[in-house]
């Protein structure tokens, strides 16, 4: 496992088995630098959960990874100590993360327009399309 990183992010507090969701969509499985998966750890704050340790700086859109799990938290490593400590949490906008399927809301019909969710019900993690109203899960992200 990597012991140490020099410069990178450390994704961690993620909930057990959704660690794969963010590997696969930072595309981690392709990058030249090393990266860490550790599936199933034991923690204090949770039972088990995952972490991705990346040896390298990238740009993370935090949105997503508050739509797959809102109690992420990210780790900047600079010089081999933690330079900033971001917790992630449901966004309270999102902009073409979400897709509206509603066949009568203009963003069917025209393809330029922003798919614009915003957050109704935090506890539930519900979105609503700005448009036409239509109703998504933080769940259903592309």
């Amino acid at each position: 496992m990597l012991a140490q990183i020099k410069n990178g992010i450390v994704i961690d507090h993620i909930k057990a088995g959704q660690g794969i969701r963010i590997f696969n969509w930072l595309g981690l499985d392709k990058t030249p630098y090393t990266v860490a998966f550790v599936v199933n750890a034991n923690s204090c704050q949770m039972e088990k959960k995952d972490i991705i340790k990346i040896d390298n700086t990238i740009a993370i859109n935090f949105a997503i990874l508050g739509l797959i799990d809102p109690h992420i938290t990210v780790n900047i490593i600079e010089n081999e100590k933690v330079r900033e400590k971001i917790k992630i949490s449901l966004p309270e906008r999102v902009e073409n993360v979400l897709i509206c399927k509603n066949p009568r809301c203009i963003t069917s019909t025209e393809a330029y327009m922003p798919h614009v969710f915003h957050l109704v019900n935090p506890d539930l993690r519900i979105y609503r399309c700005e448009y036409c109203d239509e109703i998504r899960s933080a769940g259903e992200f592309r």
